[in-house]
This record gives C-alpha cells, sequence and structure tokens, in this order.
C-alpha cells in the first residue's frame, strides 16, 4: 500500500522534525525599531495580570523583513513594557505576520499573538520606511532618514510574555488554565544605525494602538540582527481574571467560536 500521508509518523520522522530546530543556522533580518514613552495610564490598562507596569511607560515597535529561503517573510510586533516576578519584558499587543507559516508555531506553541497582515520595510538611500497594516490600514508607520552609524551593542537577552490559552468549547471560559510564558530571546546585531524621523499611529477599529500615543520618541534604528527563543510556563493565571482582555487576541472575540455554516461540511 502506497504512504497514507495523514497517518502516524515513525519515530525516527518525529524525532528529526523536534531536532530540526537546533540545527538551523543564523537567520538575519533587517528591521526598523521605534521606542517611545506614552501615557502611563494606557501602558497599565492593556496589562493583563499578574504582569504590571514597569518604572516607564515605553512601547516598542518593530517591524523586519526575513529574507528566507524561496520566500521573504515580514514581521512586526507592537509591544509595551511589562513586568513579571523581578523579570522586565516586553508585552506585543499585536504581531502582524505576511505568512501563515510564521504564525502557526508562535500562536499553538507560544501563546503569541499573531495574526496575517502586511509589514513592510524600504529603504533607499538614506530614506527609511517601515509599516504595519491591517485591513488596508496602516496602523503603524515609522519614517525617516538614516543619520549615521550606531556602536554594535553586545549580544542581550529579551523576554516577552505572553498568554497562552484556548477559548472553551461551550463559550463560557477557557478549556483549561491559561499559562503565562516567558519568552527569552538572545540576539546578536551585526549593523544598526540611527534614524531621524518620526512615528505614525493611525485609528483602527481592529488594531487600536493608537491609544498608546507617541508622547516622546526616544529612539528609531535600522539594522540588522538574529537571535534565538526558548519558552517556558512561568505560572497559571488565574482565568477570570484574564477574560476581560481576551479581545486583545482576535478582530471580534466571538469569532473564537465561529464555525461553518450548518451543513457545509
Amino acid at each position: 500500500m502506497a504512504r497514507v500521508r495523514y497517518g502516524a509518523r515513525t519515530e525516527r520522522e518525529t524525532a528529526a522534525t523536534r531536532g530540526a530546530s537546533a540545527r538551523l543556522p543564523d537567520i538575519w533580518s533587517t528591521g526598523v525599531v521605534a521606542c517611545w514613552e506614552t501615557d502611563p495610564d494606557a501602558v497599565a490598562a492593556v496589562l493583563p495580570p499578574p504582569l504590571k507596569p514597569t518604572g516607564r511607560p515605553l512601547v516598542r515597535a518593530t517591524v523586519s523583513k526575513v529574507d528566507l529561503p524561496g520566500y521573504a517573510l515580514g514581521a512586526g510586533s507592537f509591544a509595551v513594557a511589562a513586568a513579571h516576578g523581578g523579570v522586565d519584558g516586553w508585552y506585543p499587543l499585536v504581531m502582524p505576520m505576511t505568512h501563515e507559516r510564521a504564525l502557526t508555531g508562535g500562536r499553538e506553541v507560544f501563546g503569541e499573538p499573531k495574526k496575517l497582515g502586511e509589514v513592510t520595510v524600504e529603504r533607499d538611500g538614506l530614506v527609511v520606511r517601515a509599516s504595519m497594516a491591517r485591513h488596508g490600514i496602516a496602523f503603524v508607520e515609522v519614517r525617516g532618514a538614516v543619520s549615521g552609524p550606531l556602536p554594535l551593542p553586545e549580544p542581550a537577552r529579551r523576554t516577552d510574555f505572553y498568554f497562552k490559552f484556548l477559548p472553551a468549547v461551550d463559550g463560557s471560559g477557557f478549556d483549561g488554565d491559561p499559562v503565562l510564558v516567558h519568552c527569552v530571546r538572545h540576539e546578536k546585531v551585526r549593523r544598526l544605525e540611527r534614524v531621524t524621523g518620526d512615528v505614525v499611529l493611525r485609528e483602527s477599529l481592529y488594531d487600536p494602538v493608537a491609544d498608546l500615543p507617541v508622547l516622546r520618541l526616544l529612539e528609531i534604528t535600522i539594522g540588522e540582527k538574529t537571535s534565538d527563543q526558548r519558552g517556558r510556563v512561568a505560572e497559571r493565571v488565574d482565568a477570570q481574571a484574564l477574560l476581560p482582555y481576551v479581545h486583545q487576541r482576535y478582530d471580534d472575540p466571538l469569532q473564537a467560536h465561529d464555525g461553518p455554516p450548518e451543513g457545509s461540511v
């Protein structure tokens, strides 16, 4: 009988799949990063417990492109500074990606708030433009001109916080306890330049980042970096405390329970 591809894989095949990521070479991305101070009350409002604000109300928008074999990937992140258990890090509110493959592992394994979108990084000489867009709205746009090189930072460790959960089948909450994930990245930078410019946040019902305005722009850079990532479950969280924030993950919270029309399957 010919191989049935939906059938069970052998132990050797599954072991090879598990080990494949450990053998990946460094993958370098070109990214524009903007950091600013915003309204501290707005930062506090978007953080689900047990996350807490840090000493500064910071927002970090990262817009990157990665030339992967066979296709180019656009990857974005809009995150606020947060702290948990003595660890300072970042809590992303939305992470648009240009390909479905980039969504699957991040959402299902780590709980990343990834959504399909349009992510653009363009450089023409010294002129730089980067944007994150969904539903026809470029809700974040960073634009400016390269104004000089910056010293290369030492390899650094960065922590992102994610909530991993499954909406309950009956719509009553969650199937199982949600968990808070610490995702640790080790980053290396091989090129870094300063950009003089500005950040534009556009109104969007689906990605309301305009609620975290640019009150004081701290830095815009463009550079090339690579990183790895490892995640761990930091703690199980109170389901009732997390429920009021679940809408952050969806354009419409009801879509989590959307199914095919009756009789279509």
